[in-house]
């Protein structure tokens, strides 16, 4: 009985060893569909925590807290005056509310920026991508690691519905920082 023990441990060390190995990892780092299989995989796995409030907030609180967290401080910059800043998921009739930020001073100039700041994350998941990643040691572990934390990163980048409505809140904002963006692509 001990030897069979010891043989099934000697096989998966000897799996792990293979995970691991040069020749794997080059061919998983190197194929676009295993990243995206991986991605999927891991979204799904987290969809599926959904049924439990407790593993909902588990799984979701780090991605909620980033965005909050950016209209917050965007609020904040922008003397939007954020309040009942919260990253606990809530049920809610449409499924969960997983987060909010309030603002006391939602104004034509702040609305908008501060309703979308959680797309300041897509350029933190380019720059994680482009500088850190290649910085890695190339194993399993940190690939997965690595999917995990852009799927974070860019899933709640994402505005919500009601993100959006803040940011229709002024015509008049809208339309500001249309006529900003405007010109600076002009500019280019």
């Amino acid at each position: 009985m001990e030897n069979i023990w010891f043989i099934i441990q000697l096989k998966i060390l000897q799996f792990w060893d293979y995970l691991n190995s040069a020749e794997f990892l080059d061919a998983f780092f190197n194929n676009r569909f295993y990243l995206i299989l991986m991605a999927v995989g891991l979204v799904h796995l987290k969809q599926a925590t959904y049924k439990s409030m407790f593993w909902a907030a588990v799984i979701n609180i780090p991605g909620t807290l980033l965005h909050e967290l950016m209209h917050f401080i965007v609020g904040l910059v922008l003397n939007a005056r954020p309040c009942n800043f919260t990253i606990f998921p809530k049920r809610c009739p449409e499924g969960y509310v997983m987060g909010s930020v309030g603002f006391r001073n939602a104004a034509f100039y702040n609305a908008l920026p501060s309703a979308l700041a959680p797309l300041a994350l897509l350029p933190l998941g380019y720059y994680i991508n482009k500088y850190v990643l290649p910085e890695l040691e190339p194993t399993l572990v940190n690939c997965v690691l690595y999917v995990l934390l852009q799927i974070i990163l860019i899933e709640n980048a994402m505005p919500s519905k009601t993100d959006f409505k803040v940011a229709r809140m002024y015509k008049s904002g809208v339309i500001f920082y249309l006529i900003i963006g405007i010109a600076a692509l002009s500019m280019l």
